[in-house]
């Protein structure tokens, strides 16, 4: 299955050495559901995207709303710098090539983003 699921013990700096060749920064689970309404909005496509016969991904989730939303979470941090929740970025051996950091970016250009 092209969609993996990090550890929560990942750092940020074997992140930039995993296989998959994309990394996706969602909310985290809370109370069953991701707590970031964008998310859950571009969830679906994501799915679909990284089906059985898409690119493997890896999904990263950023911790709680109070979690994130601190200015020291490490995804905010060097070297992802993430500003925001959904945010999916592309990278080839180890470094960043590219970044969809919204729902609407995601909705509309994901599905070419993953094919260049």
């Amino acid at each position: 299955m092209p969609l993996h699921f990090a550890d929560g013990s990942i750092d940020v700096k074997t992140l930039q050495t995993v296989p998959e060749d994309f990394i996706i920064f969602y909310s985290s689970v809370v109370d069953g559901q991701m707590w970031c309404p964008d998310c859950r909005a571009v969830d679906h496509l994501v799915q679909q995207v990284f089906s059985d016969h898409g690119p493997d991904a890896l999904i990263v989730y950023v911790g709680d709303r109070g979690q994130w939303k601190t200015p020291s979470n490490i995804y905010r941090q060097a070297p992802w710098h993430v500003t925001g929740v959904p945010t999916i970025v592309r990278q080839k051996e180890g470094k960043e090539v590219g970044r969809l950091s919204d729902e609407t970016e995601i909705l509309e250009k994901l599905a070419s983003f993953v094919k260049d």
